[in-house]
C-alpha cells in the first residue's frame, strides 16, 4: 500500500510540474527515485572502472581517422568546410558527442563568427544536461536560472545529439542510468572490505594472565598488548602468555571480492555490451572473437553517432552561407 501511495504521489508531482512548466519530466526511473538530477550519472565517472569503460568506448572511435569525402559538393563549399574543420578540435568534439550515450542526450553549442564575409562554427562547446529539458513536442527548452529566462533553442545554436530518443522520451535512454546501482552496491561493498581489513587484516593478539592478577596487571597487559601492534616487540613475564591468532578470513574476502566482479562485470556489459575487454581473467578463442565482433560493432554504431552529429554541422554551415548546395560528408574511416 505504501508503494502505491508513493508512486500516486510521483505521478501527482511531475503532473503538475508538466502542467506548471509544460516541459516533460525525465522519465529516467533512478532520477525519479531518489529526486536527483542528470549530476548524479556525472559523479559515477569517480568511479575507476566506469572511466575505464568510458574511455575504452570513446577509444574505439577516437583512434580512427577521418576524412571529408567532397561527393556532389562545389568546390568553394568543400574548400570551405576543409578549412572549418581543419581548424576544430575534431577528436574533442568528437568525445562530447559521445557523451550522448552516457546521459541519453548531450547538447553542443555553436559558436559562430563572422570571418571574410562567411559565417563560420569557430568552436563547439558541450553543454551541460542539466540546464536543458523539452516540451510535449520534443523541442530543446534552454532552463535558465529562472523561468522567464526559459527559451526554445533556435535552430543552428544547438546540435542536439540523441541516445534512443523517441517522442515519449526525448531525454533518451543513459547508459551510466545502468551504472548506478552495480556502482552503489560496490561502493557499499567496499566500505564493508576496508573496515573488515583493518578490523581482521592482522593477527590477533591474545595475553593470558594468572588468576588472581591484580586490575593493574591486567591494565598494563593490555596496554603491552596495543603497543606490540606499533612496535613488533614483545617482552613479558614468564608468568604471562602471549598468543597469536590468526582469524579465518578467506570465506568473507572472497565474498567482497565476488560482489565487487560482479558489479564490475555489469557495468562494463552497460557500457561495453560486454566483459572481456576490461575483465582479463580468461576465456576461449571463440568467447574473444565473439567479444571483438561486439566491439567492432559498438564502433560502428558510435562512428554513426558522430558522423551524424557533425554532418548537421555541415548543412547548418551550408544553409547560412549558400541557403543551399550540396554537401561533402564527414566520414570516420573504419578500419
Amino acid at each position: 500500500m505504501k508503494k502505491e501511495v508513493k508512486e500516486k504521489l510521483l505521478r501527482e508531482i511531475y503532473n503538475s510540474f508538466y502542467r506548471t512548466t509544460n516541459l516533460l519530466p525525465n522519465p529516467d526511473t533512478i532520477l525519479r527515485k531518489i529526486g536527483r538530477g542528470l549530476e548524479v550519472y556525472r559523479e559515477l565517472k569517480n568511479d575507476p572502472h566506469v572511466w575505464s569503460c568510458i574511455q575504452s568506448r570513446k577509444s574505439g572511435v577516437l583512434s580512427l581517422q577521418w576524412t571529408l569525402e567532397q561527393m556532389d559538393a562545389p568546390d568553394e563549399v568543400y574548400t570551405l568546410i576543409r578549412q572549418i574543420f581543419d581548424n576544430l578540435d575534431i577528436y574533442q568534439i568528437e568525445s562530447d558527442i559521445l557523451e550522448a550515450r552516457l546521459f541519453g542526450f548531450q547538447p553542443i553549442e555553436i559558436i559562430w563568427n563572422y570571418i571574410n564575409g562567411k559565417i563560420i562554427p569557430t568552436e563547439l562547446k558541450a553543454k551541460p544536461q542539466e540546464w536543458f529539458a523539452f516540451d510535449s513536442n520534443g523541442n530543446l527548452i534552454y532552463n535558465g536560472s529562472n523561468p522567464s529566462e526559459r527559451q526554445v533553442v533556435e535552430r543552428y545554436k544547438i546540435i542536439n545529439v540523441q541516445h534512443e530518443a523517441s517522442a515519449i522520451n526525448p531525454y533518451g535512454h543513459s547508459l551510466l542510468a545502468k551504472c548506478y546501482w552495480p556502482v552503489t552496491f560496490k561502493n557499499g561493498g567496499l566500505r564493508f572490505w576496508v573496515n573488515f581489513t583493518e578490523r581482521y587484516g592482522m593477527p590477533i593478539l591474545i595475553g593470558q594472565y594468572q588468576r588472581g592478577a591484580t586490575n593493574n596487571e591486567i591494565e598494563q597487559l593490555a596496554r603491552d598488548l596495543e603497543s606490540i601492534y606499533e612496535d613488533a616487540i614483545i617482552v613479558s613475564p614468564m608468568d604471562v602468555k602471549i598468543e597469536l591468532h590468526e582469524p579465518n578470513r578467506n570465506s568473507s574476502v572472497e565474498l567482497y571480492l565476488e560482489l565487487i566482479r560482479f558489479a564490475n562485470n555489469e557495468i562494463s556489459k552497460a557500457i561495453l555490451s560486454q566483459t572481456l575487454t576490461t575483465e582479463l581473467e580468461g576465456g576461449s578463442y571463440a568467447a574473444s572473437q565473439t567479444h571483438f565482433q561486439i566491439r567492432k560493432e559498438i564502433v560502428q554504431a558510435d562512428s554513426r553517432l558522430v558522423q551524424n552529429a557533425l554532418n548537421l554541422l555541415i548543412r547548418y554551415t551550408i544553409e547560412l552561407n549558400y541557403g543551399w548546395a550540396s554537401p561533402p560528408k564527414f566520414r570516420i574511416i573504419m578500419e
